[in-house]
């Protein structure tokens, strides 16, 4: 099986660049799924229903979520009915599944502890989930600690196929394979590179020297970037992971390639 994972995509331009490269990539890899974070799709807060069906016209079949799903949240909570877009797990009471699971794969989508909305421990909830399951296992850890990035890793090691973070929207050069599950600490926005976390850069340098909050904005016209993990797997075991990068209109190059065993 052949699974596409793309991070955080952050307003148009993010999804422009997802348009752009999914297509070919698809070809290239003969992708069976695509798995994406849609929680920054709505100009950087949220998922709206317009963007959800440009988003699975352009070839994502699943979707997984995090601190800012239900940002739009008249929108999200309708969309949380469609079977393949999915909310945290961390919430006590939510609309929606936190797992996708067919006769191939299970997909989570689960939120970190620190700096994120009050909810479940997703490392007892996830101990026990795995342990009833016997399938590849692809976990969204959308977290904004590493600490608790690489513990879930090395609890979990061995038992799903591969803990891919998200949220930070930086990526990370730590890609591995160990016992069978591939480990990233940060995948990466797909989207503007040249401001901060893919958001136009005044707002946020206004609030580090003021103190004072401001309104976050994506721009339209940017310098661009868009950052995907291409999994292979040999039944509940990733056997070969590609980091993929594309900047602008150059092509896409694969940045980290690791082989379990070698």
């Amino acid at each position: 099986m052949n699974l596409l994972f793309i991070g955080d995509i952050v307003g148009k331009p993010g999804r422009k660049m997802v348009k752009r490269y999914l297509p070919k990539i698809k070809r290239d890899f003969n992708i069976d799924y695509v798995i994406a974070n849609y929680e920054n799709s709505a100009h950087g807060f949220g998922i709206t229903h317009k963007i959800y069906k440009e988003l699975k016209n352009g070839g994502i079949d699943i979707f997984t979520g995090g601190n800012h799903t239900f940002d739009k949240k008249k929108e999200a909570i309708a969309l949380l009915n469609e079977h393949k877009i999915l909310r945290p797990l961390n919430y006590f009471s939510a609309p929606g599944e936190w797992y996708y699971e067919d006769d191939n794969i299970i997909v989570v989508s689960a939120m970190g502890i620190f700096s994120m909305p009050y909810g479940k421990n997703p490392f007892i909830e996830l101990k026990n989930f795995v342990e009833k399951k016997n399938k590849y296992i692809l976990i969204d850890f959308h977290a904004e600690a590493t600490s608790e990035k690489r513990a879930l890793f090395l609890l979990l090691k061995g038992k799903v196929g591969a803990i891919i973070g998200t949220h930070t929207h930086i990526g990370s050069d730590d890609l591995e394979i160990d016992e069978g599950s591939c480990y990233l600490t940060d995948i990466g926005l797909s989207g503007c590179r040249d401001n901060v976390i893919g958001m136009e850069e005044n707002a946020p340098i206004a609030h580090f020297l003021t103190g004072v909050k401001e309104s976050y904005d994506v721009k339209e016209k940017c310098k661009k970037i868009f950052q995907a993990l291409y999994l292979k797997t040999e039944g509940n075991k990733t056997v070969l992971a590609k980091k993929i990068k594309a900047f602008d209109d150059e092509g896409y190059i694969i940045t980290q390639e690791v082989e379990y065993g070698v």
